[in-house]
């Protein structure tokens, strides 16, 4: 793997909004239930736990609970601190867990194998995960020293290579049963050999992934589909940031359904 200062997925940490999502997501999704209420609820109560400690990009979480915050989902959050001292029973109270981008070696780190392993058994039986670039990557494999939660059974994912020296990029997504879309790329990981491919990268790698694991719903992305318009400064997108938002509350609303998206 790489050495340490490149193990990281770092975010634009402008706190721009993000638009209001502008297209119609698949019948599916539509028959799901969105639970309307205080999107900052009871910690112990809330459907959704957003991950928020030391690592996370400040611009990644915000882009999150904007996405979350406009389509009414009921969410919490937990600092590295609060995470480590739940149990695996408060975990449980929760059906998503979601880890948003940042430096995934801090973020693991930041977490004790205690928590991870909790975490890891939550899923096994039956939290959801939603797994963002560093979310993603710590869903998978790591070695000694590094911390993850290994939802894999030992998968571990590599970088995607955009392109020599490039570290973010506009990124064409092939998405099963849907259009492409130009996804916000910076840093994030290709995931094979895990789940079933629910978008590829150009090269055919996956972008995006989905599968069981033990009683949980897992989904694991590359890209940043919640990116705001604002990350986009210099770089050319032919899909509009709203679609693209949109496509990232579907992820958030099958993660928390147990909704299998159409795959490769």
């Amino acid at each position: 793997m790489r050495a340490d200062e490149q193990f990281t997925c770092y975010m634009n940490e402008d706190r721009a909004l993000v638009r209001a999502i502008g297209i119609v997501v698949s019948a599916a999704v539509l028959g799901a239930a969105i639970v309307a209420c205080d999107a900052r609820g009871n910690k112990d109560a809330a459907p959704i736990l957003l991950f928020t400690g030391t690592g996370t990009s400040r611009g990644d979480v915000a882009a999150l609970e904007t996405i979350l915050d406009t389509n009414h989902f009921d969410y919490a959050t937990a600092s590295s601190a609060e995470l480590n001292a739940m149990t695996e029973e408060g975990i449980r109270r929760h059906r998503l867990m979601i880890l948003p981008g940042g430096d995934f070696v801090a973020m693991g780190n930041s977490l004790t194998p205690a928590t991870t392993a909790r975490i890891r058994n939550s899923v096994d039986n039956g939290l959801n995960y939603l797994g963002i670039c560093a979310g993603a990557f710590l869903a998978g494999s790591f070695p000694q020293p590094y911390h993850s939660v290994n939802l894999t059974s030992g998968v571990q994912f590599g970088f995607y290579a955009a392109g020599p020296d490039v570290r973010k990029t506009a990124v064409a997504i092939a998405v099963a049963g849907g259009p492409t879309l130009e996804q916000y790329w910076e840093d994030g990981p290709q995931l094979s050999g895990w789940g079933a491919v629910v978008a590829k990268y150009p090269d055919g790698t996956p972008a995006v992934v989905q599968g069981t694991v033990g009683n949980g719903w897992v989904i694991l992305t590359g890209v940043h589909p919640e990116a705001t318009e604002s990350w986009r400064r210099g770089m050319t997108f032919h899909t509009p940031a709203s679609t693209d938002n949109a496509f990232a509350a579907t992820l958030i609303q099958a993660a928390l359904n147990r909704i299998s998206l159409s795959h490769f």
